[in-house]
């Protein structure tokens, strides 16, 4: 016997009331179910009570289970049925396109809550099993309307199906549609699978090994409550779909035509060239960007800190009023301290006093700190990188310097990149992002290794320096940015803690230099192992108006 039970069902939700076109009898479904039940494997079916008799008369005890289950135990799912409901009776959900509005998960109430519910039943069939069964795969009751009947009674796909249901397994057709895919607006999910769609899950088929099919319904679950909580609906292929792109390691699927029928994929298994196959695995982003600080650096000058405030202030608020903020006085001049302690209380700043350990002893310091305290993000400022406040619309390179909402946007762009770093400025004080500047600084064996293209460094001139190259140009909500091998610099930027522990802390220099990190960084990135990203935009400017000697100026 197959290790492989079949869990089916079929209920009579009065599709044959539907226009022409989308109607189908119950009889249709009953003649096609009789064909199923030919398969001499075990089946777990669920069934209306006034059905039951039809499957004893063509079934044995020994390989079939019966599980009674009314519709009533669809409609007391009530929570479930009401958010469904709410959202096929909206105009603005069926009138997305012309043949939603005519369709089954429009016309009938009970329709998605059925389909929506497979996962249920396969998760319940794991524990109502009699026949201790190894593996579990649902398939639709009238599967046999598209797929010959002889997959089952001859050529008995399911003994050859186990060696691939090591995964939870999903059967995927190519869809090229932008607008939405069953109802489910395309662009939603396409956020919600963490990349372009370009294929659709079928719900025809699917299954696994016993030991998974909980954590896939768990998945599944707070998927379709989140979805639907938030106005999106499809069918239960909307789901699967999101799940097998954004959860990989759990699970495979297999090709099929366009046309989406399930024939070719019983025909490969038959044929055995069935060939499992995974979306390239997305690290999903566990950190939370309300678990973050801010910090400023500051040396000698209580007023260069107050003007950063103020900026803070007039551009965005949010940097004030949402992250824990310290301030890392360096100051040397003790004359400041009480005005500092006042702009502290004032800010609501916790003040962290050093005797001049430096700008990059600063900010190493800042990086350990952040890390002993388990931020999830960090920024980092000194205390002469303001906000811009000026008439400017643009900088110099023709990026925008006003930015709407910059605290929220910025961090859902490193979050959702999954970066390490992101820096918020494309155009510094002595050059910009269109130069690679860590061409300067990594060593002279190593510059002719990674630049072959300009391995030799002649003279300390910025703009020798090869072009910045760029992996994808992006937006977020109208702020526009790019990802790649972005040099690192002590300009205003949001660290990960991720990154921060590969960027400061897996290696320490006793004396740490800002050229020292960028050839780091860069080198890092190379191998793959940084992230970062910069913003197409320049929202903050360089102003020292404030100076001290620069013999009192340390770097660590």
């Amino acid at each position: 016997m197959s290790k492989v039970t079949i869990v089916t069902g079929i209920w009579d939700i009065k599709r044959d009331t539907l226009s022409e076109g989308w109607n189908r009898s119950f009889e249709h479904y009953l003649n096609n179910l009789e064909k199923l039940l030919k398969y001499d494997g075990n089946i777990i079916i669920y069934i209306e009570e006034k059905y039951k008799k039809f499957v004893e008369e063509r079934r044995n005890t020994e390989n079939t289970q019966i599980i009674v289950r009314e519709l009533d135990w669809f409609i007391n799912n009530g929570d479930l049925l009401n958010k469904i409901n709410n959202i096929r009776t909206k105009p603005e959900w069926y009138n997305q396109v012309s043949w939603l509005k005519n369709s089954t998960q429009a016309k009938l109430e009970y329709y998605n809550l059925i389909v929506m519910s497979k996962m249920f039943l396969l998760n319940d069939a794991t524990y109502l099993d009699k026949f201790n069964s190894e593996y579990f795969v649902w398939v639709d009751g009238a599967l046999t309307n598209t797929v010959s009947e002889g997959y089952f009674t001859t050529d008995n796909i399911f003994n050859k199906l186990e060696k691939y249901l090591q995964k939870f397994m999903f059967v995927c057709f190519p869809y090229d549609g932008k607008i939405e895919i069953h109802g489910f607006k395309y662009s939603e999910m396409c956020k919600y699978s963490e990349a372009n769609v370009s294929m659709v899950a079928r719900g025809g088929i699917f299954g696994g090994k016993k030991n998974i099919i909980s954590k896939i319904n768990s998945i599944y679950y707070t998927l379709l409550n989140d979805t639907l909580s938030n106005g999106l609906m499809g069918t239960e292929e909307s789901i699967f779909t999101i799940m097998t792109y954004k959860y990989s390691e759990y699970i495979n699927y297999f090709d099929i035509n366009g046309d989406g029928l399930l024939w070719k994929f019983f025909d490969d298994v038959k044929n055995d060239v069935f060939k499992p196959k995974m979306v390239k695995m997305v690290m999903r982003n566990d950190n939370d960007i309300n678990n973050i600080a801010l910090y400023v650096l500051t040396f000698n000058s209580p007023k260069q800190f107050e003007k950063l405030c103020v900026s803070f202030e007039k551009y965005d608020r949010n940097f004030l009023d949402k992250p824990k903020k310290f301030l890392l006085n360096n100051s040397t001049n003790k004359a400041t301290n009480k005005e500092y302690k006042k702009l502290c209380k004032k800010y609501d700043f916790v003040e962290i006093k050093k005797d001049n350990i430096g700008i990059c002893g600063g900010r190493q310091f800042i990086a350990e700190h952040a890390n002993d305290n388990g931020f999830d993000y960090h920024m980092f400022f000194e205390d002469d990188m303001f906000f811009y406040g000026g008439d400017d619309l643009t900088c110099k390179n023709g990026f925008i310097r006003k930015i709407n909402n910059l605290y929220d946007k910025t961090l859902n762009i490193i979050w959702k990149e999954n970066l390490d770093f992101l820096k918020l400025n494309f155009t510094e004080f002595f050059g910009d992002n269109t130069k690679q500047w860590a061409w300067h600084n990594v060593p002279e064996k190593t510059r002719a290794e990674l630049f072959p293209e300009q391995p030799i460094k002649y003279s300390g001139d910025y703009n020798l320096a090869p072009n910045q190259k760029f992996n994808h140009i992006k937006s977020h909500k109208g702020l526009p940015y790019t990802t790649g091998n972005i040099y690192y610099c002590n300009w205003p930027q949001i660290v990960s803690k991720q990154g921060n522990k590969k960027m400061f802390l897996d290696i320490k220099w006793g004396l740490p230099f800002e050229q020292t990190w960028m050839s780091h960084i860069y080198q890092e990135g190379v191998k793959g192992n940084i992230n970062s990203g910069v913003l197409l935009a320049t929202p903050t400017e360089h102003d020292r108006f404030d100076f001290y000697d620069a013999e009192e100026r340390k770097e660590n």
